[in-house]
């Protein structure tokens, strides 16, 4: 209810108001980017919708890839149809608005990812498709191109071959990768403004994401916003937060924009190993959330994350800049910070039931896009950080590898949630008064264990293991990280990154290799990662038995079938399906319990 009153409040402002607004204010919602890179699966919409259960329990946003077609498989920054072709590399118009329609009704919000800094060409360097909408007529033209496009290589193409260009140079940073449009353009602004409204009207989407917003000038997303009224506008201005809020400002506030600078501030801390980052300046920049950058007045326009698609690790050869550890406690201190957080979703399908918990008690406590930080204790090991809620609730969130070790100076603080490296305590409410979301099983089928177990994986009796299938690119030796809850790695492996050597098994039916760790302790692990070749998985759940893969999807290895038991004797955390996923209330059926298979009657 709160939520359907949040947003019929901003609607009705929304309406009175001749202007957009950006993104409201004292704004308490989560978003989710629901992609990343070549996420072809697990971005369907058919397969995000099954998902919308899962998703209301946490998230009021879900930023979705382009969605229309790009004249081939493509993630949507090589823009083709605006108008008149929605059969994406996601699935149909009908899907889409099917998902969307879903989304909402479920009290989700749909963020599109609008590219108009550059379009792609048809069939030469300067047509566009024509395209009919509404019985309106709509095209880009050569003379919509900006004259020094491609730095002079495009005018020199178009008049060796009879094509002329614009007069006005780009307003912003130019690309090559396709045809920079001049946004002072009268046919271009109305091309735009179309293709906005329909995808709000049509389509239903809540609001945008543009994409490389540094290419044109600030100016035109004000006049795009203020013409189609999005409810939420967020730009991707990739640079520092003087750059951003000076872009800000050129859209006279009718967007916000990604916090970059909170992003790089958590990868410095958790890739070095050195939580005292969160309080320092990153390469002269503060992050527009903090207390200190221009009296933190930004704040409400800060869109925060600590990975995206362009950051991620996508391969051996595209390592890009990834958070390479602590994943967990990057998005503790996220889901803590004032700004809107917006999760990565393979940190959402590694550690769901955990980022749904972090963000039941933001959400409780009050913390919205205005609330106000304050630094409680800083060190190399530990980090912590107290943000004001509603009325006197408070939130204090520690994020480290020695997290666990802080004690807060008043008694006025109770803990609530924890885990590794990461411990969440509140004031001005009961740790009982916070409902924590019992999240469903996804519908989407767990297909990520390539070709099932192989047969010759085998869990002997008391041993504590786990399996991983490398893909060839990985290497011939694969390296296990494992570590206690609230550990540090070390503590459990007892020698450094990337700690100890997998055995080599033999090679699943896709050529794959397989490999097995075996612990040399008699209590098992609370998380581990698989490396190898430069190479890594995201902190994963250890699970005994556990058959892991790249993306860390599991299936359990198991012994046997054990005698019946009741649904009242099952301990819900130490229940798995056949496909190696939680079970909170199992009903009859097959499942896995201590490594072994059992009939639940």
């Amino acid at each position: 209810m709160k939520r359907i009153l949040l947003i019929l409040s901003f609607a009705i402002f929304h309406l009175s108001s001749g202007l957009a607004q950006g993104w409201p204010s004292a704004y308490g919602g989560v978003m989710l980017q629901g992609f990343y890179w070549d996420s072809y699966t697990d971005s369907q919409w058919g397969v995000l919708e099954k998902q919308a259960d899962n998703l209301s329990t946490t998230f009021d946003l879900v930023w979705i890839p382009q969605s229309a077609n790009c004249g081939g498989q493509s993630m949507g920054y090589d823009d083709l149809y605006w108008f008149s072709n929605y059969n994406s590399s996601f699935g149909t118009g009908d899907e889409l608005k099917s998902m969307i329609q879903t989304f909402k009704s479920k009290g989700i919000g749909t963020i599109a990812d609008i590219v108009i800094n550059h379009r792609k060409n048809v069939s030469n360097w300067v047509d566009f498709p024509k395209e009919t909408y509404k019985g309106v007529t709509y095209q880009l033209q050569s003379t919509d191109i900006c004259a020094n496009d491609d730095d002079g290589a495009t005018k020199t193409w178009a008049t060796q071959n009879g094509y002329s260009l614009s007069s006005n140079n780009d307003t912003g940073e130019g690309w090559g990768g396709m045809r920079d449009l001049d946004h002072k353009s009268a046919n271009v602004q109305t091309n735009v403004k179309a293709y906005l409204k329909m995808l709000l009207e049509d389509y239903g989407y809540a609001g945008f994401r543009y994409d490389m917003v540094k290419g044109y000038s600030g100016e035109f997303t004000k006049l795009y916003n203020n013409d189609a009224k999005p409810q939420f506008s967020v730009g991707e201005c990739w640079d520092g937060s003087n750059t951003i809020k000076n872009w800000i400002d050129a859209t006279d506030k009718t967007s916000a924009a990604f916090d970059f600078q909170f992003r790089y501030t958590v990868r410095n801390a958790a890739n070095n190993g050195d939580w005292t980052n969160l309080g320092k300046q990153n390469d002269g920049n503060w992050p527009l959330v903090s207390s200190t950058f221009n009296q933190g007045s930004y704040r409400q326009y800060a869109v925060t994350f600590v990975e995206n698609h362009d950051t991620e690790y996508r391969s051996a050869s595209a390592q890009q800049d990834p958070l390479r550890k602590d994943t967990l406690a990057a998005n503790a201190y996220l889901l803590a910070m004032p700004g809107t957080p917006c999760v990565f979703m393979k940190h959402w399908q590694a550690y769901k039931q955990e980022i749904a918990n972090m963000a039941a008690v933001r959400k409780a406590v009050g913390i919205t896009n205005v609330s106000v930080p304050t630094n409680l204790a800083s060190s190399k090991d530990y980090y912590a950080v107290q943000v004001a809620g509603s009325g006197d609730k408070k939130l204090l969130c520690v994020v480290g590898t020695k997290a666990a070790t802080y004690t807060p100076n008043s008694n006025a603080w109770k803990k609530v949630i924890s885990g590794y490296h990461y411990a969440y305590y509140v004031q001005g409410i009961e740790p009982s008064a916070i409902t924590l979301p019992q999240l469903k099983e996804d519908e989407k089928p767990q297909d990520g264990v390539y070709g099932g177990v192989p047969s010759f994986c085998t869990v002997n009796e008391g041993e504590i293991c786990a399996f991983f299938e490398a893909p060839v690119a990985w290497g011939s030796q694969i390296f296990t990280w494992a570590w206690m809850n609230g550990g540090d790695g070390k503590d459990y492996v007892g020698t450094s990154w990337p700690g100890v050597s997998a055995t080599l098994l033999g090679t699943a039916d896709n050529g794959n290799k397989v490999f097995k760790w075996v612990s040399t302790k008699t209590t098992a692990p609370y998380g581990i990662i698989f490396s190898g070749g430069g190479n890594q998985t995201a902190d994963l759940i250890f699970v005994n038995g556990g058959y892991y893969n790249k993306d860390g999807r599991q299936a359990t290895v198991t012994t046997g079938i054990e005698t019946l038991r009741s649904n009242s004797s099952l301990q819900p955390s130490a229940v798995y399906d056949l496909q190696g996923r939680q079970v909170s209330q199992p009903k009859s059926g097959l499942y896995i319990i201590n490594q072994k298979k059992v009939v639940v009657r």
